[in-house]
């Protein structure tokens, strides 16, 4: 047996199952490390390769706390989704398991009413966001007007959140907002404007080493429903103008949540008239997004977040002279469906062949149903050398590439590039 770090073989919980996790598990059991696998997916991918996998809904939290005590667990890591991170960090309070963030300022990152009142305090451009409960809609509104988006106050994901234009609309999907919150109120905010990032960052003893800025990219089939993310492409093509603003906020942001050693992810926008506006803050890194950072610039997110666990050491040498501005391009290229059964894929099976594609993940296959339990429909990962070639084979997957139903219709909702 090969040792991590010691003589005694570690015993890593691994909080979550889904393709994404299939990686971290296969690395960690490389290092010599007994992996335990848990979630509610009983057939999540990953548990097929762990040494033992059990089946918790991870919102049970005492439960897996339980079980990490039983199994004598001496570390625990998870990633790539809110519900994980929170879930991870209260885990970790309960088994008194080391850990990058504690719940109390956890909170910050993950109800948005904290996270406006944390950016308020720390002098942080983020758009003007108000409360709005069911009996008080108008006056509740009036202080930003419409168009607004308005979104649950403490959901996962991106479930809930409308393009509002006016009090008729805001009455008819207001029920529907706020049943994704457990606040009991929506939260409106005035819609941001400009180019939009994503940021992924590793907070090492109290600095910020940013691993990447991606160009967050966005479609939209429907005026009312917030555009749908169609591509993620890295390096961003205006890192330089934002680099460094965005990460002395991420540097304020750790501080006053208390990420001392960690991830801390940021979406922002950017615009000549506004500078940065962030969105929101995360204490994770980006789902379906990490492999775009090995592709780009070869770093490998599994060692990052075993290193974070259980060799420190490592993980300063990993990230020693890392810097965001990678020496390829990279991009990945997320399909959402819109409902129906699959009767033909040929065209993806076609575009997996184009030049630069290094990934494809088909989620549904001829005979089944697209239900939208998976995120997308198809995914693509691109690499190449240039920004240019990445684009020409990103413009010739969105232009080609369908998932048809017997009667030929195309279930793939519409994606373009963006203008810059």
């Amino acid at each position: 047996m090969v040792c991590y770090n010691d003589g005694m073989q570690h015993r890593l919980m691994i909080l979550g199952s889904l393709d994404e996790f299939v990686s971290l598990v296969d690395y960690a059991r490389s290092k010599g490390i007994y992996t335990i696998v848990c979630d509610g997916y009983e057939h999540g991918p990953a548990k097929a390769h762990a040494d033992a996998a059990f089946n918790i809904d991870v919102r049970n939290t005492e439960a897996i706390a339980q079980l990490c005590r039983e199994q004598k667990v001496d570390g625990i890591i998870s990633s790539f989704s809110d519900l994980l991170a929170e879930c991870l960090i209260d885990i970790a309070d309960s088994a008194d398991l080391p850990c990058y963030a504690k719940p109390e300022n956890f909170r910050y990152l993950r109800e948005k009413p904290l996270m406006k009142e944390m950016f308020a305090n720390l002098g942080i451009n983020s758009a003007q966001a108000v409360k709005v409960f069911r009996d008080s809609i108008a006056d509740d509104i009036a202080p930003i007007g419409y168009p607004c988006v308005v979104k649950p106050a403490n959901g996962y994901g991106s479930h809930g959140i409308y393009i509002i234009r006016n009090e008729g609309e805001l009455r008819e999907k207001y029920d529907e907002i706020a049943s994704y919150s457990t606040l009991g109120y929506a939260l409106a905010e005035r819609l941001y404007t400009g180019h939009e990032f994503n940021m992924m960052n590793w907070i090492v003893d109290g600095e910020v080493v940013t691993l990447s800025i991606a160009d967050r990219e966005t479609s939209s089939d429907d005026p009312m429903v917030i555009p749908y993310v169609s591509r993620c492409a890295y390096p961003s093509r205006l890192i330089d103008i934002v680099e460094e603003e965005a990460r002395e906020i991420v540097k304020k942001v750790a501080d006053y949540v208390g990420i001392y050693n960690g991830p801390l992810s940021m979406q922002f926008f950017w615009s000549e008239e506004d500078g940065v506006q962030v969105c929101e803050c995360a204490g994770r890194l980006f789902g379906y997004e990490h492999e775009l950072v090995t592709h780009a610039c070869g770093l490998s997110i599994e060692e990052l977040l075993v290193d974070h666990v259980y060799d420190h050491e490592a993980l300063c040498k990993l990230l020693k002279d890392h810097t965001p501005h990678h020496p390829r391009h990279s991009c990945g290229l997320y399909l959402h469906g819109i409902g129906g059964t699959v009767a033909n894929v040929d065209t993806v099976l076609e575009a997996m062949e184009y030049p630069h594609v290094a990934e494809t993940a088909l989620y549904y296959q001829p005979g089944e149903e697209i239900t939208g339990v998976m995120p997308y429909t198809v995914r693509f990962y691109l690499k190449a050398d240039t920004r240019e070639e990445i684009d020409e084979t990103a413009e010739r997957i969105f232009a080609n590439v369908k998932v048809l139903d017997a009667d030929g219709n195309n279930l793939l909702r519409p994606d373009k590039l963006a203008v810059y």
